[in-house]
């Protein structure tokens, strides 16, 4: 998934569009948004950059959070910001692992989607991999 950082966070491409166009109609949009050596990330969305920012030491979801054009809801109501779909590094790895074995609906879903990276032993057996589970 492609993602803007703007303000010392990651946001999923909509979200990102969004405040950009939010910017623009402010008129407060940089004069070349395509230069992005011209504004600073705090003023202005930079990107979109793939696989949700790149690689990350934990899942990235975007920072709109229960806001997020795109959230996802949990079973009990609440609302994440969309999974960036960002790869890990070796500690993002075992941070993933660590909370599948803490159990919860968003573990259940990190277990699903870095399923190709986790050995069949790190997920325990009572984690559901289905959230509808």
């Amino acid at each position: 998934m492609q993602a803007y950082i703007y303000c010392a966070d990651i946001y999923c491409e909509d979200c990102g569009e969004k405040i950009r166009e939010d910017i623009d109609r402010e008129g407060l949009a940089p004069a070349d948004p395509d230069d992005e050596t011209s504004y600073d990330s705090d003023e202005y969305p930079k990107g979109p950059y793939p696989d949700g920012g790149g690689e990350a030491d934990c899942p990235q979801h975007c920072g709109s959070g229960e806001n997020c054009i795109n959230a996802i809801e949990l079973s009990d109501g609440h609302k994440i910001g969309a999974f960036l779909e960002n790869p890990l590094t070796s500690d993002g790895v075992k941070y993933v692992q660590e909370a599948i074995q803490n159990g919860g609906e968003v573990a259940a879903l990190w277990a699903e989607w870095y399923r190709d990276i986790l050995d069949d032993d790190d997920t325990p057996n009572d984690c559901p991999l289905d959230p509808a589970d």
